[in-house]
């Protein structure tokens, strides 16, 4: 029997793709790594089709816990803009694809760390380590600049690109990604993405849609592991601080699954905007744009909470069953509901 479709999460509607890509000029590209002991890749997604670096796009970052080895959030707290493009992979490869991030960014603009700032690179990470070995470090700079040539607004999810070797709740986690489409209480309309890297959760602990899992129930994989990282993006003119606070609000999406931001899971969240972009040059004008007031943002907050969630989901729900390292299996989670229903 087919397992169930996917629930859909919340009242608010979706974008045409239910994608973070419903978010004007967003795109995202994958190189996918399977071959044996190595399952793994890199997930790229570019905020505008512009030079990043010189058109920089405000973000804000909220990390529910750290337990991860991403690199560049400081200088994203602390600046509140993105010189990058976002990179995603897994743990031992965040070398390389800062490495890769660096290279781009001199190749495109010859007198970074010249006459020019140095480029602040940006990857996440999760570690993948039960289906994908990770010593033989087999993603390389040239993977990081295939998913960048190759980023699109309609995108794979699944097991595919970072998401390739990565574990959820116990069964097959990975890419995920939903949008929704918020109105403001004013009557303006604004798209929040949402795009996720699954790879938390004690088998125990899913809840979907309301609903806890028998099949997850009946294992007990021990505390939650792994980590998760929550992309949100959206077209309404918010400024660092404001996108802080519609980051922790991907934290509430979350916590729905069955999430408890466990002691070994490394869970962090980053949200950016496309309504403006801040120059590199100080000679250049600064954007005029009029910010959201604060008491305009729930249905903003609103919807990166149903979207994160849904990402997660969808992440599940489009992951298929993947056998790697030494043998290691994760099954897709909608092998599980087809056994479960009558």
């Amino acid at each position: 029997m087919p397992p169930p479709a996917c629930p859909r999460i919340g009242r608010l509607p979706a974008g045409p793709r239910d994608a973070i890509s419903d978010v004007t000029g967003v795109t995202v590209g994958h190189a996918t790594l399977a071959d044996g002991a190595v399952q793994t890749g890199v997930t790229v997604l570019r905020p505008h089709a512009g030079e990043a670096y010189l058109q920089r796009v405000p973000a804000g970052v909220a990390v529910l816990n750290g337990f991860g080895k991403s690199t560049g959030l400081m200088q994203v707290q602390e600046l509140g803009v993105l010189d990058t493009p976002i990179a995603l992979t897994n743990t031992f490869s965040v070398p390389a694809v800062a490495a890769a991030q660096i290279r781009a960014c001199i190749a495109a603009n010859p007198e970074c760390g010249r006459s020019l700032p140095t480029v602040n690179p940006l990857v996440f990470e999760c570690n993948d380590g039960y289906l994908n070995d990770m010593q033989r470090m087999a993603v390389q700079e040239a993977h990081y600049a295939q998913a960048l040539a190759g980023a699109t607004a309609d995108f794979a999810q699944g097991a595919v690109g970072a998401g390739r070797g990565m574990t959820c709740f116990g069964f097959k986690g990975g890419i995920g990604s939903a949008s929704r489409v918020a109105t403001l209480g004013d009557g303006r309309v604004f798209t929040v993405g949402a795009l996720v890297l699954a790879n938390f959760g004690a088998p125990q602990n899913l809840v979907i849609a309301g609903r806890p899992l028998a099949a997850g129930a009946a294992a007990n994989d021990g505390p939650e592991k792994g980590s998760v990282i929550m992309i949100i993006g959206t077209d309404a003119p918010l400024d660092a601080r404001q996108l802080r606070r519609l980051a922790l609000r991907a934290g509430a999406g979350l916590a729905r699954t069955g999430s408890v931001f466990g002691h070994g899971s490394g869970d962090i969240a980053l949200a950016f905007s496309t309504a403006y972009t801040v120059p590199l040059s100080p000679h250049a004008p600064m954007p005029a744009v009029a910010m959201l007031h604060d008491a305009l943002l729930d249905p903003l907050f609103q919807a990166s909470a149903d979207g994160c969630e849904q990402a997660i989901l969808h992440a599940l729900w489009r992951a298929q069953t993947t056998t790697g390292r030494d043998g290691h299996v994760r099954h897709a989670l909608t092998g599980a509901l087809a056994q479960e229903q009558p």
